[in-house]
């Protein structure tokens, strides 16, 4: 599976909300946003396997084939493409601005005092 990204992306994220975390296995997950037009899937788009939770939330998109995560938010049909930094080969050239979800953290996830902003749900302002 392959795609590329034409920078620069809107913003970034650690997301520390129960679903992200069960989803990658650990605190939770980096996203970050850019714009729809600025991301092209190049190949393997029949490997992507989506996870809908029921609450209606962000999808989590993974590949079938090695289970990496790899997207999320509205997929495919959103505005913007909420990708996993991990999946990224290259410097993304931004670095996480704020901690979301930060209320519902595992008890063992203790924040780093990174002077980043933290919301204890999604960030004030978004859909």
């Amino acid at each position: 599976m392959t795609f590329e990204v034409e920078l620069p992306f809107r913003r970034a994220n650690h997301c520390h909300c129960s679903l992200c975390r069960k989803h990658s296995g650990t605190f939770g997950l980096t996203p970050a946003r850019v714009p729809r037009e600025q991301f092209r899937l190049l190949s393997g788009e029949e490997l992507l396997r989506v996870y809908a939770p029921e609450q209606g939330t962000a999808v989590k998109v993974f590949c079938s084939v090695c289970g990496s995560s790899l997207f999320g938010g509205r997929w495919p049909e959103g505005d913007e493409i909420s990708i996993r930094l991990g999946s990224l080969d290259d410097d993304p050239q931004i670095r996480p601005q704020f901690h979301t979800y930060v209320a519902s953290r595992a008890p063992w996830d203790e924040l780093p005092d990174d002077g980043l902003p933290r919301y204890d749900g999604g960030k004030p302002g978004d859909p």
